[in-house]
């Protein structure tokens, strides 16, 4: 039907020139039938091609007609979205204040010492020093860090930590009495149980009155001080305090910021600081009970000093720190009740004296590659009635039988003693293959203390040590993958360290004894054995390695 009406069609067409011929016009001569059936073909291809278009046309219409169904769906839920965000955004927004970063520290140990020789008390002769020793030791320590502000110019930082031994809900055994149990001043420092416990929470309150001073409260960020980041792989600065005090307490500071003015010098900043290391609580008063008075009370021990960064810049840093430690105590309250109640049947507790302590520190960088740093300090005791460094071997007399007796000429020893120490190291860094070297070396004279109790060397301090004391540690850098955050790290670190004690004790109670006077050191080992003070080591013997993750 289609072609025929093409045809008629083109008939019509050729009968117009046909009519025009009659009428006296001539008709072109060429037109035959085969070309009217390729012209005919010619329409019907455009038509069919017409046709095609028409119904792509249609087919666009109607994805037109959907798209902008689809359009309205969408625009109809992000309208209900915005309200869900709107709903919502008061939540995310504090939930997004809140900065969460933390570490992890699986550990290994192998520890050897060897005790100081001494006199077999039966028969006189020279014994040798006994030896101690723990093939492994494996401890686990995870800490969370967190920080959110307030307001503009006020801060929250606060670190949760949870330290533990392999296999141990308690602490693990000891013979060299070198662990003591937690207290305030430990508490996240020493390895115990599974419990997570508040290690730091302060705030800052930052350009009080538009000025560079600021006030901080609470407990203290004055552990693992400088320069121990160096040897521990940190980057950054990680306490107020330097090394030779490690002790987590609770207090406040007051600072302020100053430019010296030219880039060589940087800035500084000085920082007044109180704290307390002992609460003594809420006791009766002894001069009410019939008369009776106490003349050395147990009283609070507070803390107060200078923390002054003298200069600090890209490339060093110039520190130094002063305080006293006002009324010591002989001993702290300690979480484990047993070993409390143990040690109140051996001795009460009671206020000793004063402490001032003073160090120093400088770090730098020489080049790409070094890094080194140079520190000092000093410490005096200030006794009381009581007296501090007391000779307590020399208050008993031993009994032809072997029994013990008091000696009726026995004093304590109310006369200040000086100490100090020396502390240097140096890092060598292989950045190309993610390694590096260090070294490091630290003395202490007869009566240095260094107030460290949250010493992070498991057994005896180092830093603490009277004697010598040489480290020697490497850290690479684990080829983990490409870091997800800033904050990132992984690495391990291998370390030996050897120590070599002069005289024995760490603490301001009982007269260091030089650990070559065979006599002294039996009566040392005597009273270790009596009231579980540290035993007489001579030399000792460390060996670590560590797999530490920072995200």
């Amino acid at each position: 039907m289609k072609k025929a009406f093409s045809i008629l069609t083109l008939a019509g067409m050729i009968a117009l020139p046909a009519a025009a011929t009659a009428g006296g016009v001539k008709a072109p001569a060429d037109i035959s039938n085969g070309k009217v059936e390729e012209l005919a073909q010619q329409v019907d291809q455009l038509q069919e091609e017409l046709a095609r278009k028409n119904e792509i046309v249609t087919e666009n219409d109607e994805k037109l007609q959907a798209m902008n169904e689809n359009l309205e769906d969408m625009e109809s839920k992000l309208e209900d979205m915005n309200e869900l965000l709107e709903e919502r955004s008061e939540a995310w927004d504090l939930a997004s204040r809140f900065l969460l970063t933390g570490d992890f520290r699986s550990r290994l140990d192998s520890y050897s010492a060897t005790g100081a020789d001494y006199l077999n008390p039966a028969t006189g002769a020279l014994e040798s020093g006994r030896e101690y020793g723990n093939d492994t030791l494996l401890t686990n320590r995870f800490r969370l860090n967190m920080e959110v502000k307030a307001t503009e110019n006020m801060k929250f930082k606060g670190r949760l930590a949870m330290y533990k031994t392999w296999g141990m809900e308690s602490y693990a055994r000891n013979d060299m009495n070198t662990w003591w149990p937690q207290f305030d001043g430990n508490s996240t420092r020493t390895p115990a149980d599974n419990s997570v416990r508040v290690d730091r929470a302060y705030v800052n309150w930052t350009n009080i009155g538009g000025a560079p001073v600021w006030l901080s409260i609470g407990r203290r960020p004055t552990t693992d001080g400088m320069p121990s980041q160096i040897r521990l792989g940190i980057d950054e600065r990680m306490a107020t305090a330097s090394a030779q005090m490690e002790y987590a307490f609770d207090g406040a500071s007051l600072g302020y910021q100053y430019d010296w003015g030219n880039e060589s010098m940087g800035l500084g900043r000085v920082r007044f600081c109180y704290g307390r290391g002992f609460e003594n609580g809420l006791q009766w008063d002894a001069a009410t009970y019939h008369g009776s008075t106490d003349m050395y009370p147990l009283d609070d021990t507070d803390v107060a000093g200078l923390s002054w960064d003298v200069l600090e810049t890209e490339d060093r840093l110039l520190y130094f720190q002063s305080f006293a430690a006002l009324n010591m105590f002989m001993r702290p309250n300690f979480l484990d009740d047993d070993f409390h109640a143990m040690m109140d049947e051996r001795a009460s507790n009671y206020t000793e004296g004063n402490l001032y302590h003073t160090s120093a520190v400088y770090q730098a960088t020489a080049g790409d590659n070094i890094t080194y740093f140079l520190s000092g300090g000093w410490s005096r005791t200030d006794p009381g009635g009581r007296g501090m460094f007391n000779d307590y071997a020399a208050s008993m007399i031993m009994q032809a039988d072997g029994s013990m007796t008091p000696n009726p000429d026995w004093r304590t020893n109310t006369t200040g003693e000086n100490g100090y120490s020396l502390y240097a190291g140096i890092r060598y860094d292989l950045p190309d293959i993610g390694l590096k070297i260090g070294a490091e070396y630290n003395y202490g004279s007869e009566y240095w203390v260094a107030f460290n109790p949250g010493h992070d060397d498991l057994y005896l301090a180092k830093l603490a040590a009277r004697g010598h004391v040489g480290e020697l540690y490497m850290i690479y850098d684990l080829p983990a993958g490409e870091a997800i955050s800033k904050y990132a790290k992984t690495f391990v670190r291998w370390g030996y360290q050897h120590y070599k004690y002069d005289y024995t004790g760490n603490d301001w109670n009982t007269k260091p004894y030089d650990t070559d006077d065979a006599a002294m050191m039996t009566a040392s080992l005597s009273m270790a054995t009596d009231s579980g003070s540290v035993v007489p080591v001579d030399s000792a013997d460390q060996v670590y390695v560590t797999l530490d993750v920072f995200f």
